[in-house]
């Protein structure tokens, strides 16, 4: 959850024009099929904030705070909704006539209170938030801190981390009330170089040196002996603890990562690790091995996993700000193989391993746990239904990895990555599983007919299924695109109906052509991305700006203007979509510090 966009301007001050911006010229998908779930009456309250969130970083503040305000009316059984009407009312005061302002901004306080009244975990943290950003003359700071740091007690019934957020609003706060030295403090917790560095709420951290986090270091209990090291690379790694050893389930990116991992394993236990098993053969969850393995330690993966080394060995590392500077160690040596269902019994600890055919691999396996209700199931439910810059991913290995859960029905699924052992759980599995059948058939005809797959993905479809299963929305709305796009990829020709495909053009020559006719000067692509920015069409505003960059190379304006729509960009996806938001992040040059404490703020 993404709340720093959701609030961050100077609310009386902004230097906004009192117009609405004009409407964007392509779809915002994320918008208007977050937009449309949340109206559903039994709506998970964070569909809801993404939907905020996505209004904010499309530039349409105003039209959010209108949809919120039907919503509230129609809806008063959801208390999130009038937060999020204030919030949004608060952030379009811009947009007011300078003489209304303040009474404008009143109206949005008084909508807090009672969204904060009605909901003390999020609608207390909304309030906190905007209250922060408020200027001196509404008297909210003292507020603002009481409400932020009474989310940081509860913040574990958030669904996210959300720390650098929290410690950014008291930063705020506290420099509102004078109190400079707490206000650097905060500052320092939240990892960010000055109050108005970033737009990302959340744990994320990403840089070239580091690659991405998806949230700090730490061990995580999920059963008697069962625990999940998060945060320390990009992916996690499972230790399962018993008196005779310790069986370690994945061993993460590099040596240095996944040996800060073991040492954190050292501080409660010394026992040795007798077997790594590995879910499936991918730079981040084998690259580390070497630190993982001790002697006479077994290494376990799937039969067919050289085959899948052997990719991973030659795929480029175009995109470098995923893993870093250390190169995964790729130089797997496996002890044993598995090509069918088999046990693994270890001490106290009954292990099933599970071939499964995967979304993301094709040497998916899954360890099952039945005594603990545990199914380890690595990347097979990864979103992206297998790396977009890779030939490898099944939408019918997804779904027969999805019929598999149903089958096995455990207590707990872990994946191989934070969000998605958070949001991919078993209340959401039987919908997203139904939802996506529906996807698949219903797409299946038009893609082999090769219909566009960008006329495909215009649907925006939302199956009719997901309104009784409301824990599926967020599931299914981060995996359908890319499942229709592997889907395409997989079924449709290299000619599409429409004629794409039959004469390649590249991005120089459509360059070229836009400069014809703009009379080859840098004035009107800058003209362009800017009003489409002010639209908030940040993708189409990124290729008209790098178009004109190859015809004018040298222009410091159009290097202003790509620099905002990648801003605008990471601001869009960085709730939904962490390798679109770590890819703008490396062409933009931002990185994004992890976050320095979590101690409460007194």
């Amino acid at each position: 959850m993404n709340v720093r966009t959701l609030i961050g301007i100077s609310l009386l001050t902004a230097a906004c024009s009192t117009h609405r911006p004009p409407p964007a010229l392509t779809q915002n998908r994320e918008l208007g099929s977050f937009a449309e779930a949340a109206a559903w009456p039994n709506a998970e309250p964070l569909i809801a904030i993404i939907a905020a969130q996505e209004f904010i970083a499309a530039r349409h503040e105003r039209d959010g705070y209108e949809y919120f305000q039907r919503l509230a009316r129609e809806q008063p059984h959801r208390p999130i909704l009038v937060s999020l009407e204030g919030l949004l009312q608060a952030r379009s005061a811009g947009e007011i006539p300078l003489l209304s302002r303040a009474a404008w901004v009143e109206d949005a306080i008084r909508k807090l209170d009672r969204g904060a009244q009605a909901d003390a975990g999020a609608g207390r943290l909304l309030r906190g938030l905007v209250f922060a950003d408020l200027p001196d003359r509404f008297g909210k700071a003292k507020q603002a801190v009481a409400d932020l740091e009474a989310s940081l007690d509860v913040r574990e019934n958030f669904p996210g981390d959300l720390d650098r957020g929290i410690y950014r609003g008291l930063a705020r706060a506290f420099r509102t009330l004078g109190d400079e030295g707490r206000s650097r403090e905060m500052q320092r917790r939240a990892g960010i170089r000055s109050l108005d560095d970033g737009e990302v709420s959340s744990n994320f951290s990403v840089g070239s040196e580091e690659g991405f986090r998806f949230t700090n270091p730490k061990l995580v209990r999920e059963a008697e002996g069962v625990y999940v090291a998060e945060g320390f690379d990009f992916g996690n790694i499972a230790f399962l603890v018993d008196a005779t050893g310790v069986i370690a389930i994945d061993a993460g990116t590099t040596a240095e990562t996944a040996a800060a991992a073991k040492q954190a394993l050292r501080q409660l236990t010394d026992a040795p690790i007798r077997f790594v098993i590995m879910t499936h053969s991918h730079w981040d969850h084998v690259g580390g091995l070497a630190a993982i393995r001790e002697p006479g330690t077994v290494v376990i993966a799937r039969a067919n996993s050289a085959a899948e080394l052997k990719r991973m060995r030659s795929s480029p590392n175009t995109f470098s700000w995923f893993f870093g500077t250390r190169p995964p160690g790729l130089d797997i040596r496996i002890d044993r193989t598995v090509s069918s269902h088999e046990s693994l019994r270890f001490g106290e600890l009954d292990i099933q391993l599970i071939p499964v055919s995967g979304g993301e691999t094709n040497d998916a396996l899954f360890v099952h746990l039945p005594r603990q209700g545990l199914l380890f199931v690595g990347d097979a439910f990864m979103p992206y239904v297998g790396p977009p810059f890779l030939a490898e991913g099944s939408p019918d290995g997804y779904l027969e990895a999805l019929a598999k859960v149903r089958a096995l029905a455990p207590r707990k699924l872990i994946h191989g990555h934070p969000p998605l052992t958070r949001y991919f759980d078993m209340d959401a599995a039987p919908g997203l599983e139904t939802a996506l059948r529906d996807l698949h058939d219903r797409y299946l005809p038009d893609v082999l007919r090769s219909r566009p797959i960008a006329d495909i993905l215009h649907d925006n479809y939302l199956p009719a299924s997901l309104r009784e299963t409301p824990k599926a929305v967020l599931p299914y709305l981060l995996v359908r695109d890319h499942f229709l796009q592997r889907l395409h990829r997989q079924n449709a020709g290299y000619w599409q109906a429409d004629g794409e495909g039959m004469d390649s053009l590249t991005r120089s020559e459509w360059a070229a052509l836009l400069d014809e006719m703009g009379q080859r000067s840098e004035d009107p692509f800058v003209r362009v991305v800017e009003d489409l920015l002010a639209r908030g069409d940040s993708p189409l505003g990124l290729k008209v700006a790098e178009m004109g960059l190859l015809r004018h190379p040298s222009s410091e304006r159009l290097q202003r203007v790509r620099a905002k729509a990648l801003s605008m960009l990471s601001e869009r996806y960085s709730p939904v979509d962490p390798f679109r938001f770590i890819i703008y992040s490396q062409w933009a040059n931002a990185p994004l510090r992890p976050i320095a404490g979590t101690g409460e703020a007194r």
